[in-house]
C-alpha cells in the first residue's frame, strides 16, 4: 500500500488533459452518463481559464500519476456576504480508493474556498452513493435539504 502522504493535491495543468478525460470519463460513468468529445474539450478549457464564474479543478497525484480530480466553483449566496463554494465532481480511481484521495481533495477545497473567503463548501450526491458518504459524513456535515430540478 502506498504512504497517504504520497498524495498530492495540485490544480490542473494543461499537461493533464489526457489523464484528465480519463478520469472524468470515469465519474461519469459511475452515473451512466457520456459527453460527447466536444464537450471535454470546451469543459477542459474552462477549467483552465480564468472567468470566475467558471469551474475549477483540483486534481490528485500518486506516485506522479493522476488519480483523483474535484471541481468546484465560487457563486454569490442570498444570505451571506461572501461568496460559497458548489464542489460539483469529486473522482477517484477504483485502484486507489480507500487511500485518502477523495478527502485530500475536498480538503483540497476547503482550502481553495478559505484563500478566497468563502467560508462554506458544499456538495450533492446521489442517496446511494454509499462508500462516498461514509467519506462525506466524516468529513462534512449532511443538510435537511433535498434537491428538486425541473423537469
Amino acid at each position: 500500500m502506498t504512504d497517504k502522504t504520497a498524495v498530492q493535491v495540485r490544480p490542473l495543468e494543461v499537461a493533464d488533459r489526457s489523464r484528465w478525460g480519463e478520469l472524468w470519463t470515469g465519474y461519469l460513468d459511475y452515473y451512466e452518463t457520456s459527453l460527447p468529445a466536444e464537450t471535454y474539450d470546451i469543459y477542459f478549457n474552462r477549467l483552465l481559464g480564468d472567468d470566475p464564474r467558471d469551474y475549477s479543478c483540483l486534481v490528485a497525484e500518486l506516485d506522479g500519476r493522476l488519480v483523483g480530480l474535484t471541481h468546484y466553483l465560487f457563486h454569490r449566496h442570498g444570505w451571506k456576504v461572501e461568496d460559497t463554494c458548489y464542489l460539483q465532481d469529486l473522482f477517484a480511481d477504483p485502484d486507489v480508493r480507500g487511500m485518502g484521495i477523495g478527502r485530500a481533495l475536498i480538503e483540497g477545497v476547503y482550502a481553495a474556498a478559505d484563500a478566497a473567503g468563502a467560508p462554506s463548501v458544499y456538495w450533492l450526491t446521489q442517496d446511494f452513493n454509499a462508500t462516498a458518504r461514509k467519506l462525506y459524513d466524516r468529513i462534512g456535515t449532511k443538510t435537511p435539504f433535498i434537491k428538486y430540478a425541473r423537469s
